[in-house]
C-alpha cells in the first residue's frame, strides 16, 4: 500500500513547498515574498505603528530629558569602570587614555578637586546636571 496525501497533487505541492521553505530552512527568504508584506493604510486611515496610541513614554527615565540621558552616556563612554571610585584627575586621565574628546575632557576639568567620584551619575551629578528620580 503506497502511502499519501490525496488532498492535493504533486504541483500544489511543490508550491507549498517553495512558500514555507525560507521557514523551515532558517533562511531570509520565506519572508522576503511581496505577498507577505502588509497592505499600506489607506488615505483616510491612520499610518500603522506599533505603539499604542495613547502611550506618550519617551523612554527617558524620570528626572531626565532623552538629551540628557545621552550626554550622561557619552561621558560615561569615556570613563572606565577601573577608573571608579576616582578623583577629578584620575577620572581626567582615564578618559584622555580612551582618546575622549575635547569637549568631555573640559567637563571633566570642571569637577570639584578632592572628591572621590563612585558612579558616572555622581560626576554627571556634580557637573550641575540632574539624574533621574525614580531608577525602575
Amino acid at each position: 500500500m503506497e502511502r499519501g496525501n490525496s488532498k492535493h497533487g504533486p504541483r500544489l505541492d511543490e508550491e507549498m513547498d517553495r512558500e514555507v521553505r525560507g521557514t523551515v530552512h532558517g533562511t531570509a527568504g520565506g519572508r522576503a515574498e511581496e505577498w507577505r508584506e502588509p497592505e499600506p493604510s489607506g488615505e483616510d486611515q491612520p499610518a500603522s505603528t506599533r505603539a499604542p496610541s495613547n502611550d506618550t513614554r519617551s523612554g527617558a527615565p524620570l528626572g531626565m530629558t532623552s538629551e540628557e540621558v545621552e550626554q550622561r552616556s557619552r561621558l560615561g563612554r569615556f570613563i572606565p569602570l577601573s577608573a571608579l571610585p576616582g578623583d577629578r584627575e584620575s577620572l581626567r586621565r582615564s578618559a584622555a587614555g580612551n582618546e575622549a574628546p575635547d569637549d568631555v575632557l573640559a567637563q571633566l576639568d570642571q569637577l570639584p578637586p578632592g572628591t572621590q567620584f563612585q558612579t558616572v551619575s555622581e560626576v554627571w551629578a556634580a557637573l550641575g546636571h540632574a539624574n533621574e528620580t525614580q531608577r525602575w
